[in-house]
């Protein structure tokens, strides 16, 4: 258990098949302890089966079964008091922070050519995905500064923060700036001894594009698991290992950059996308 005795803080965790819940699950099982965050205590699963997810309360059961404390904080990202008081919150009832894995973010429009991109639809994607990013790695960076006992931070951009797509144009920009920040905060922070890094996920089975399919399947009058898994057979096609990826492939990824294991690794961003990109 190499994580034993370390306090981690998960953002975005609470959809039952997101990145988030199995980073947060990982992390657990290496002996941190984990405090799990959320804009929605308990947000819908489209899969057969999930309809009785019962969110970050019982997310924060599964860790306790793991034999670690677990805490779960209801937050808005984008708001300065919330993320403010979830830091706060951390420090009265654990005492310190060791580990930032920060995955929450929104899509934005998919599929819809920046022409016809409104200026909500921009603004909304850049105050979650840049703004909320930048007020909660700021939080986890004076936490750590003033413990001065190093860290890590591990930030979600995405292969789209890479490369160009075409429909996502609010997205892509936003994950870009993501990989901006990430690489300057490496800078900043690593004569304190933390380590930043990022994640850059390709294509991997989560609740992400839920609401999309779920779109689709009305409009084309066919159910949503058919629309699930046309997308995934099409995406698939342009991965060289032929698949989708799986969270607990992410959360092995996070692990790595939390951990030991990457001591003399900082302002790196790592793709984690079956040779997609």
């Amino acid at each position: 258990m190499s994580l034993q005795g370390k306090t981690a803080f998960v953002t975005g965790a609470a959809s039952k098949r997101g990145m988030g819940r199995a980073i947060a699950l990982r992390l657990a099982g290496e002996g941190a302890d984990v405090i799990i965050a959320d804009k929605f205590a308990a947000p819908r699963s489209k899969f057969p089966g999930d309809e009785n997810w019962g969110g970050l309360d019982e997310e924060v059961r599964e860790i306790e079964r793991l034999g670690r404390k677990a805490m779960a904080i209801v937050m808005d990202i984008n708001n300065s008091r919330d993320v403010d008081g979830a830091y706060e919150r951390i420090k009265n009832q654990f005492g310190k922070l060791d580990i930032l894995v920060h995955c929450a973010a929104i899509r934005g429009p998919v599929g819809l050519p920046l022409v016809d991109h409104t200026e909500e639809h921009w603004r909304s994607v850049m105050d979650v995905n840049v703004i909320g990013s930048f007020l909660v790695c700021r939080g986890a960076a004076r936490m750590m500064i003033e413990q001065g006992k190093g860290g890590k931070i591990v930030v979600f951009a995405s292969g789209a923060g890479t490369h160009g797509v075409p429909g996502s144009s609010a997205y892509c920009a936003s994950k870009y700036a993501t990989i901006g920040l990430i690489k300057t905060l490496a800078l900043e922070l690593g004569k304190y001894n933390i380590n930043v890094n990022g994640i850059n996920p390709g294509a991997i089975i989560t609740n992400l594009r839920d609401e999309t399919f779920d779109r689709i399947a009305r409009e084309k009058g066919v159910p949503w698991e058919e629309v699930q898994q046309e997308d995934y057979k099409k995406i698939s096609a342009n991965i060289p290992l032929g698949r989708l990826g799986d969270v607990k492939e992410i959360a092995d990824a996070v692990y790595f950059l939390a951990s030991d294991l990457s001591t003399y690794i900082t302002g790196e961003t790592l793709g984690v996308n079956g040779g997609m990109y």
